[in-house]
């Protein structure tokens, strides 16, 4: 199985997301696109930055949770 931990940008709200899923990531991009309730509800312009691709689900989510512990726009820009 292949999980990627990824990093989505939305100019309209200029904020990041962080995620992890070990679905095709056009696909979970997709789905942060449609109709739902959450952050990513409140923009449609997220676009794919940044991706990394792991073995295991926990390893995408253990990146995830470090790359929000940075709290640091710059430091997730310099991804």
């Amino acid at each position: 199985m292949c999980c990627c931990c990824y990093i989505l940008y939305s100019q309209s709200l200029e904020k990041y997301y962080i995620g992890h899923s070990c679905e095709d990531i056009q696909e979970r991009l997709r789905k942060h696109l449609s109709e739902h309730k959450g952050f990513t509800a409140k923009a449609k312009d997220w676009t794919i930055v940044y991706h990394e691709v792991f073995d295991s689900k926990s390893a995408a989510y253990k990146r995830e949770r470090e790359i929000k512990a940075w709290k640091s726009k710059s430091k997730i820009q310099t991804l």
